[in-house]
């Protein structure tokens, strides 16, 4: 991003965005996440220190969601390495939504076709090395606090009850995976890991730092700490493009142009390589699941600035 970003201009690209909240729906589907404001809208961008613009309404805080999925999938690999994370995961983008089991049934063998979807993600979550849930959910806050400076951050319990009691189609995809022998773990306990990592709550600015550490070839710009090694996380970046926002990735990819991930509580997470991290909040969705005035402005956000990577 050029030195011409001010405050104005993104106040400005908020104001412009948030218009269009009207034209989505908040994910009353997990019913602790119904009660966000549908018209809320804010982001930071973040170029490392203290470096960081902000517009809208940067102090509410909400869930990581899906956004988790980059989270588990870096600490997987740094525990587990490719080969055997790969072995049970697949690399390839997918047109289904993103609570789809359709792939498992139709592919040989049943493993999840990316790390991005929740059959993926569930298996990725299983591969986490721990004792216990408390210890492998430990472990993720950790590398949460490393890469934000922030060591206030955990999860919020109300959000995560919500998503184990509601999570019939996880368990689903769960049972169908240990029958093919993708997840080891007993499922009630994945599920209860997978949902407590979902809940990991935070606000615009922490969610920009993620973003930031992963554009920054995993440094910490604080610490000058190899918080995350160069080649995961350009695994991370390559499956943000390809499969960050759910079935609308190629689209997004087009428009935008940016690495990114959203969650259905309404973040979006952003990382130029080399350059920015960016954190979205407007839990308004799209039919996809993906915040509808965050994607368009991330898209007036690129097109102003240049930063597709493409």
């Amino acid at each position: 991003m050029t030195e011409c970003l001010h405050q104005e201009a993104l106040d400005e690209m908020v104001m412009e965005a948030k218009k269009f909240t009207k034209y989505g729906n908040v994910a009353d589907y997990i019913p602790a996440l119904g009660d966000a404001d549908p018209d809320t809208l804010s982001i930071a961008v973040y170029r490392g220190y203290e470096d960081c613009y902000s517009a809208g309404c940067i102090h509410e805080k909400f869930t990581l969601q899906s956004i988790s999925k980059v989270l588990t999938l870096a600490l997987a690999l740094m525990d587990r390495g490719e080969d055997y994370v790969f072995s049970r995961v697949g690399m390839e983008p997918t047109g289904d939504p993103f609570n789809s089991i359709v792939k498992l049934e139709s592919n040989r063998p049943s493993k999840p076709l990316n790390p991005m979807i929740n059959a993926g993600a569930l298996a990725v979550t299983d591969m986490i090395i721990g004792e216990s849930t408390g210890e492998k959910l430990g472990r993720l806050l950790s590398l949460v606090h490393e890469m934000t400076n922030n060591t206030d951050l955990g999860y919020c319990e109300r959000v995560a009850k919500s998503e184990f009691e509601t999570a019939y189609l996880n368990r689903s995809l769960c049972y169908f995976m240990k029958q093919h022998d993708v997840i080891k773990s007993d499922i009630e306990e994945l599920l209860d890991l997978y949902t407590k990592q979902c809940a990991i709550q935070l606000d615009c600015h922490d969610l920009a730092k993620l973003g930031y550490v992963i554009a920054n070839e995993g440094k910490n710009p604080v610490t000058e700490r190899q918080v995350i090694p160069l080649h995961i996380t350009r695994i991370l970046k390559t499956f943000m493009v390809t499969c960050g926002m759910y079935n609308s990735s190629g689209e997004f990819a087009i428009k935008v142009g940016i690495p990114a991930k959203s969650g259905v509580s309404g973040g979006i997470m952003g990382a130029v390589p080399h350059g920015i991290g960016i954190g979205i909040y407007g839990p308004a969705l799209d039919e996809r699941g993906n915040s509808v005035a965050g994607m368009k402005l991330l898209e007036s956000l690129s097109s102003r600035w240049d930063l597709s990577i493409f």
